[in-house]
Formats: structure tokens, C-alpha cells, sequence
């Protein structure tokens, strides 16, 4: 279906040396013809998207990062929801798999939502090879350096009523209540955000990790997980168009940079 009909691959990628993995789900733009001839005109400006990830975190190719980036909208799939649909907050409305409207309410599709058969073909052809992708270089990592950390980069309005409660704080990390990462790790991610005076942050708060923080974080071998999202209003307008602000990314970059280097002093210190 969507590999015949395009030659966009699921995701980018590119290899690096350290025993960091940074995977951007939500960040790819692309929506097959086939999908996007059903989606109402509130889909066109993607306003869910991880808006501008790869180039906020510009830096990771001087860490040695392996970055894995998504291609396709999540308006087509859902890179950080269960193959199955479960709802990894039970009681909250949370996206779909394959969501049916946007994150304001809006409905997503002219008539009928996708049914089964159309969801396990996206999965198929665009969920799976994604995490085919991080389970080859979470393997490959650990084999290396004898541990691999999985940083997964998100970012969503500051305000989403919808979703939650009031305003987001700036940097929201998730290590799943603590199960997806060594203690000592989270502690030295948490030391270091509490350190810097200028964001607001809160661990295991309203994200507590989605699910390719809690699939593949296994610290008992050796492979670790943390979600970092992001509110947009750190570096970007959070409405249409949607543009980068240099001027507020020069400051958050260096925050996010010390995140991701304290992984890599953890790492050299546990392997």
C-alpha cells in the first residue's frame, strides 16, 4: 500500500558511535495520497506534529548519536502507540493508534475512520519497520558499548485542554515511574534540570513515557529509555505556521544538549 505507492521510507536514519539512540516518532510530515483523500482540511497543516526536532536537536552528530527519525504523520500511524491499540493511560483520552480527530477535538476523516484491515496495513508497512529499526540498533549499541540509552524526543503545545489539565511545564521527563531507566540515571537527568534556573520540569507528571519508552527501556539488560517532552513554546510558535524561533531555541538547545551529555557520562560510567 504505502511503500508501492510512494518511495518515502518510514523513517530516516543515521548511525552513530556512542551508546546513545535519540528516536523522533512524531516528527515526520508525510501522508500518503491514499490517506490523505479521506482526511478533512484540518489535517493539512499537520498541527500535531513534533514541530522541528531534528533541527533543534542539531548537535546529536558531535555526541555520536544514532538518530532515528519518523517520515510518516502520525495522522497515518501512531510510531509511539502499542501495535495493539491499547491505551497506555487507561481513563484519559489519549490519541489512537491511527487517531480519529486532532488534539483540539477536530475530526480527522471526511466519513468513516479507518477499520481494522486499513490499521493493521499501516502498522504493517510503516509501524513496524520503525521499531524493526530500533530494536536492530538498540542490539547493535548495547553489543558495542555493553549498555544503550534510547532518548525518545517529543514535543506538543503548551496548552492542550483536551489532553490535560492547565499548562504543561517546559520539559516533561518520563521514565515510566521509574521501571524504563536505571535510579541513577534518572536521578542525574532530574539533578541536572533542576540545576538550570530559566525552564519549568517535572518528572513522571502528566508523560510518564509512551510506548517505546516502556517497550524497549529493560534496565535490568542493560538498555535504558527516557521520554523528553517538550513544550513547543520553548523554541517554536505554537501556532500557524508553525515557525522556529532561533531566538528561543539558542537557549534551550544548551539545556537539552546537557540532558544528553549527562546520558553519555552515565553510560561511559556504567558500561
Amino acid at each position: 500500500m504505502f511503500l508501492s505507492e510512494s518511495t518515502v521510507w518510514p523513517y530516516r536514519y543515521r548511525r552513530g558511535s556512542s551508546p546513545l539512540i535519540v528516536s523522533m516518532p512524531h516528527a515526520g510530515t508525510f501522508i500518503p495520497r491514499s490517506v490523505g483523500r479521506q482526511l478533512g482540511d484540518c489535517a493539512a497543516g499537520r498541527p500535531d506534529t513534533d514541530w522541528h526536532l531534528p533541527r533543534l536537536y542539531d548537535f546529536l552528530g558531535e555526541l555520536g548519536a544514532t538518530v532515528i527519525v519518523a517520515n510518516y504523520s502520525r495522522y497515518v500511524v501512531d510510531m509511539n502507540r502499542p501495535p495493539d491499540g491499547t491505551n497506555l493511560y487507561p481513563g484519559r483520552d489519549t490519541p489512537r493508534l491511527c487517531p480519529v480527530e486532532t488534539f483540539d477535538g477536530r475530526p480527522l476523516y471526511r466519513v468513516a475512520a479507518p477499520d481494522d484491515a486499513e490499521i493493521a496495513r499501516r502498522v504493517e508497512h510503516v509501524w513496524r519497520p520503525y521499531h524493526r529499526r530500533l530494536a536492530t540498533e538498540i542490539a547493535r549499541v548495547k553489543a558495542a558499548h555493553g549498555v544503550a540509552v534510547l532518548w525518545d524526543a517529543h514535543s506538543i503545545a503548551s496548552e492542550v485542554p483536551k489532553l490535560f489539565e492547565g499548562r504543561l511545564p517546559d520539559l516533561n521527563l518520563g521514565t515510566a515511574d521509574g521501571k524504563s531507566c536505571s535510579p541513577a540515571l534518572q536521578a542525574a537527568l532530574e539533578a541536572a534540570l533542576q540545576r538550570q534556573r530559566t525552564y519549568t520540569m517535572v518528572l513522571n507528571g502528566r508523560f510518564t513515557g509512551g510506548y517505546i519508552t516502556r517497550h524497549f527501556g529493560r534496565p535490568a539488560d542493560r538498555v535504558h529509555a527516557v521520554q523528553l517532552e517538550m513544550a513547543e513554546s520553548t523554541y517554536m510558535d505554537e501556532n500557524a505556521p508553525y515557525g522556529f524561533r532561533t531566538d528561543l531555541a539558542k537557549h534551550i538547545r544548551p539545556v537539552l544538549r546537557g540532558q544528553l551529555e549527562t546520558v553519555l557520562a552515565w553510560a561511559r560510567l556504567s558500561s
